[in-house]
């Protein structure tokens, strides 16, 4: 069995205030056309369809436009999950109905967790699809008390999947979620996501995985394995932050033979514009570089200041999105005082809001933040986090 795995499409993102959608059809029409020349058994999507919970008119009608394309005009089955930045009711909506022409749509997580069931000469596979649901809604919805962390609950709902799994067939999961070889913290992929939780809570151990033949997983935007060769992020089709800079952005062929082994190979997509950084004196940019329309992040190396310095760069790189300046000898960023200011501002967008939080109240209140303080702002730091996220 063939299938494209890809994720994390965040249709309607803003990067520095230019609306990606122009990018993201230029990519994702090329992923459709690799559809209909290879013809897939089906296409995995593992979360983030949309960047926000509320998406622009725009990016639905893109979304409406892709899928009509692969599962009427490709007649391939789509499988797809809700991630952390979508509305998980708004992409419910409606799939019953969808299910009988080959778009399964899972928006919200259910207790009975049954398969799609896909088939080739082989014999049956089993895809389980489980969208993102932060450990709150897991314990609920699975009536679990013991689930209290993003691993945990990932152990109970691989639990409950195994506890009615045919073993007779090839199974494949289908998730969103930040996983780690043994669920110890790593750092994030890229700047352009959002945490799943804070004070180092988010991660899942790879270790679930194990019982199945191949792993989709969908939230980090680099693709990669975790571990297991078996288990696969996609990564997102296009750079969404200079973080992502060094990416090769694609998608991912995999094939399941008979006993259920996965090969996987990268397919790469060529994106309408590239997404890199430049650095420069404002002389040099004027008079030595060739007219781009990539998305840039500029530094002049100017030991003075430049007069309208974000003019002068889109005269040659018109999609411009970051122009700052740095003095070679002190290292001097003219949005601060200072390099150290710099740094300090780094370092506290870097840091996890609770240690800052904790770090804050120490320094007003002289004494320490107490370990029920602490939970409590981690608790409503991520309430804060979410009604922002459905509100943008």
């Amino acid at each position: 069995m063939k299938l494209f795995h890809t994720a994390d499409w965040h249709l309607g993102k803003l990067v520095q205030g230019v609306y990606m959608t122009d990018d993201q059809r230029c990519v994702l029409e090329q992923f459709v056309q690799a559809v209909a020349e290879e013809k897939p058994d089906a296409i995995i999507i593992a979360g983030d369809l949309y960047d926000r919970a509320i998406p622009p008119t725009e990016a639905v009608e893109l979304l409406d436009e892709l899928l009509r394309k692969l599962v009427i005009e490709c007649e391939t089955p789509v499988l797809a999950i809700s991630g952390n930045h979508d509305s998980p009711d708004r992409l419910d909506f409606g799939t019953r109905l969808m299910e009988s022409r080959g778009l399964h749509l899972a928006g919200r997580l259910r207790a009975g967790l049954k398969p799609v069931v896909l088939h080739d000469e082989h014999g049956p596979v089993h895809v389980y699809l489980v969208p993102y649901a932060d450990p709150a809604q897991v314990r609920i919805t699975l009536d679990d008390e013991t689930i209290r962390s993003h691993d945990d609950a990932m152990r109970a709902i691989v639990a409950r999947i195994e506890a009615d799994a045919d073993p007779n067939a090839r199974r494949i999961f289908v998730g969103h979620a930040f996983v780690t070889p043994g669920g110890e913290p790593q750092p994030n992929t890229s700047e352009s996501e959002r945490p799943l939780a804070i004070g180092g809570a988010e991660h899942v151990s790879a270790g679930h995985f194990k019982s199945f033949h191949y792993t989709a997983l969908g939230h980090l935007h680099q693709a990669h394995h975790v571990g297991d060769e078996r288990i696969r992020y996609a990564g997102s089709p296009l750079k969404y932050s200079i973080s992502e800079e060094n990416h090769r952005k694609g998608w991912l062929v995999v094939e399941l033979d008979d006993a259920g082994n996965a090969s996987v190979e990268k397919r790469e997509i060529k994106p309408l514009r590239d997404m890199r950084r430049v650095s420069a004196s404002i002389e040099e940019i004027e008079t030595e570089h060739k007219t781009s329309d990539d998305y840039v992040f500029v530094t002049l190396q100017n030991d003075n200041p430049v007069l309208f310095p974000m003019e002068k760069v889109r005269a040659v790189y018109p999609n411009a999105l970051h122009v700052e300046r740095r003095v070679r000898s002190l290292q001097i960023d003219d949005s601060v005082d200072g390099d150290n200011e710099e740094n300090r501002a780094g370092s506290r967008r870097d840091a996890d809001p609770v240690d800052l939080f904790a770090s804050f109240y120490r320094e007003v209140k002289g004494m320490p933040l107490e370990d029920e303080k602490r939970k409590l702002f981690a608790e409503t730091f991520m309430d804060v986090m979410k009604k922002e996220g459905d509100a943008v």
